[in-house]
């Protein structure tokens, strides 16, 4: 992901204006915004719905409806959870309730040092190997306490890209 908050009204409107004549429109804009700038911002809104043809609460309310789209940017570096029966087997809750004290965060939310924002992920297809983490476009099996405070730590300190 290429989060970026900078994004004009202009963006906005070029990123629907070409995905607006396909079918079911909505979904694939939303994800197109969200992969171009790690959120949907706010304003976003009403330029879909009057593009559209539709309301702002019905584009909200599909916004609203997927926990997938957020509408604030994300930190430095997403963390999401596998929260699948797989994992939950493998000791997934007990690695999520971990994760949200150490962090002082819950779901949807964002590290008051804006580098990980955590969120629920309802299967990685890394069963075999739960439970598991997907950080930013990098997934990782038998994540626990202790290695994800390992992450943690190295997430914080240098580029995932450097993590071995």
């Amino acid at each position: 992901m290429n989060a970026s908050p900078d994004w004009t009204p202009q963006l906005i409107q070029d990123e629907t204006d070409a995905l607006k004549h396909k079918p079911g429109a909505l979904l694939p804009i939303l994800h197109a915004l969200q992969d171009r700038l790690g959120f949907i911002p706010d304003q976003a809104v009403p330029i879909i719905a009057e593009s559209l043809g539709q309301t702002r609460a019905e584009v909200h309310g599909v916004i609203s409806f997927y926990h997938h789209f957020r509408t604030t940017p994300p930190g430095t570096h997403v963390v999401q959870i596998c929260r699948a029966e797989a994992c939950q087997a493998m000791g997934a809750r007990a690695l999520e309730a971990h994760a949200k004290a150490s962090l002082g965060i819950d779901y949807h939310q964002t590290t008051a040092d804006h580098e990980i924002t955590l969120e629920a992920v309802y299967c990685l297809g890394n069963c075999a190997c739960g439970p598991s983490v997907r950080v930013d476009d990098r997934v990782l099996g038998r994540v626990s306490p202790e290695a994800f405070d390992a992450l943690v730590d190295e997430l914080s300190t240098r580029p995932l890209e450097v993590i071995g």
